[in-house]
């Protein structure tokens, strides 16, 4: 790769290094990931808002401070792009829909967003979702199609799918994601990146998901350090978050690197009986194995879940309904028109039905506590199919899915509904090239675990390398 690209490539812990040593400024950084937009954006879409300007003067404003020997703020000069569905003051926030009106005051950030301008990374402009992420593939009415860095004909997932395309080519260290039923985890597994969804309320989130308390915001990185790093600053205090955890000051790189040697993990190859491609389960099969090899006790074992597609299901139907009903009703004929579909399904349920769900909702996160009591890590593929084609809600041997895309990603929404942390680390590539991705879900609240288990993981088994073939 040239220079530029190299530059573009650094993770945030090695760049921060190269600015102490003054061997490497933020202006050139920022140029080079600018260039990477420039060069991709037009056929990858990975970006709907690109402020060249702006992260320019901000990286030479970081330049000043690293020259200086004062820089300010835990990642000065690392540059970054933001979900378009999170507040960003300056930018016009859209979530991929046409029925947003542009025309008003753009003037509030996000509270990852706050906490990221605070700590002076360079914001390099907002990533395409599907509208209002309302599914796991990345299109929409507003944005088009986004597309898959290692084959343009593939989805890269959704919903943080550009933010997912961003960091793996280079247009970024960094990405702020969004996840209620698997939209970090997803385009993390389809792009070979690394992505964590944090245990609900661990990164505040003001205004919440109009898909209500399944939905959470985390880092998606190429490293595991670099999120941890991340999750340090977006996971800060803000008040306008009253479902926010109390706050742990302990920095999550401490003890990244003590190994996971004793640990009992559970691996549900299937979680209870889901349809898994053969390719896709003998590469997961092969990378559980080294967690044995890392001192750890693997057993193959499962929670019962019970009829857990039902309960998200009426959750995220429902907030479906929500959504339609938040946009001005003349309107409404703008909006992708599979989420006017789920939206009407929602609006037949009764009260009654929303409340057993959140019922059921509960049974299912106290089943999955009571496992954790006998395995710390439960390891799942993250998905159990390769990226399929873009342009459609899913591949065509689940048929006519009628809007419901939660069919082919059954490993991931049953941790939204109990809102524990959950991550997917890059395990391998199939035959035509396609990234593989093994999901990591540890308890309630216990993010520096999974954490620890996904930085074991990639030291044993480094996944960077795949970088190099990209464009």
């Amino acid at each position: 790769m040239a220079m530029s690209a190299d530059l573009a490539y650094r993770s945030a812990t090695e760049l921060i290094a190269l600015y102490r040593a003054k061997r490497v400024s933020p202006v050139d950084v920022t140029r080079a990931c600018l260039a990477r937009i420039e060069a991709l954006n037009p056929q990858l879409n990975a970006f709907c808002i690109v402020d060249a300007e702006g992260a320019l003067r901000a990286a030479g404003e970081s330049e000043a401070r690293w020259m200086r020997g004062a820089p300010q703020g835990l990642l000065d000069g690392i540059p970054v792009s933001i979900k378009d569905l999170l507040l960003t003051s300056g930018w016009p926030t859209l979530r991929g829909s046409r029925t947003v009106d542009a025309n008003q005051r753009w003037d509030q950030d996000a509270p990852a967003v706050a906490r990221l301008r605070e700590h002076h990374a360079i914001l390099l402009g907002k990533t395409t979702t599907p509208e209002f992420g309302w599914k796991a593939v990345t299109d929409s009415p507003l944005t088009g199609i986004t597309r898959n860095p290692w084959n343009p004909a593939k989805t890269p997932g959704g919903s943080s799918g550009g933010a997912a395309v961003a960091v793996a080519t280079g247009m970024g260290a960094l990405a702020v994601g969004t996840d209620g039923a698997g939209s970090i985890r997803i385009p993390a597994s389809f792009t070979g990146i690394f992505g964590l969804k944090p245990s609900f309320g661990r990164v505040p989130a003001w205004p919440l998901s109009l898909f209500g308390t399944v939905s959470h915001v985390g880092p998606m990185t190429r490293t595991v350090e670099d999120a941890a790093l991340m999750l340090d600053v977006i996971s800060e205090p803000d008040v306008r978050d009253w479902f926010a955890l109390p706050h742990d000051d302990r920095h999550y790189l401490d003890g990244l690197n003590d190994g996971i040697a004793g640990l009992r993990i559970a691996f549900a190859p299937t979680l209870g009986g889901a349809r898994v491609n053969a390719e896709v389960a003998g590469i997961v099969e092969r990378a559980v194995a080294a967690f044995g090899e890392l001192g750890a006790h693997v057993v193959e074992a499962a929670p019962d879940l019970g009829d857990v597609a039902n309960v998200e299901r009426t959750h995220w139907w429902a907030g479906a309904t929500r959504v339609v009903h938040s946009m001005a009703p003349e309107r409404r004929a703008l909006a992708d028109p599979g989420l006017l579909r789920i939206a009407e399904k929602g609006s037949g349920f009764t009260l009654a039905d929303y409340l057993e769900a959140v019922e059921a909702r509960g049974a299912i996160g106290a089943a999955l506590r009571q496992f954790h009591a006998s395995y710390s890590i439960l390891l799942t593929p993250t998905l159990p199919i390769p990226a399929f084609d873009a342009g459609r809600l899913a591949p065509p041997q689940y048929g006519d899915v009628d809007g419901d895309w939660t069919v082919w990603a059954p490993f991931s929404y049953p941790f939204n509904l109990t809102q524990q942390p959950a991550a997917s680390v890059p395990c391998g590539f199939t035959r035509d090239g396609m990234p593989v991705g093994l999901q990591i879900v540890g308890p309630m609240h216990d993010d520096r675990l999974v954490l620890r288990v996904a930085r074991a993981f990639e030291n044993a088994r480094p996944w960077q390398a795949g970088y190099a073939r990209l464009a």
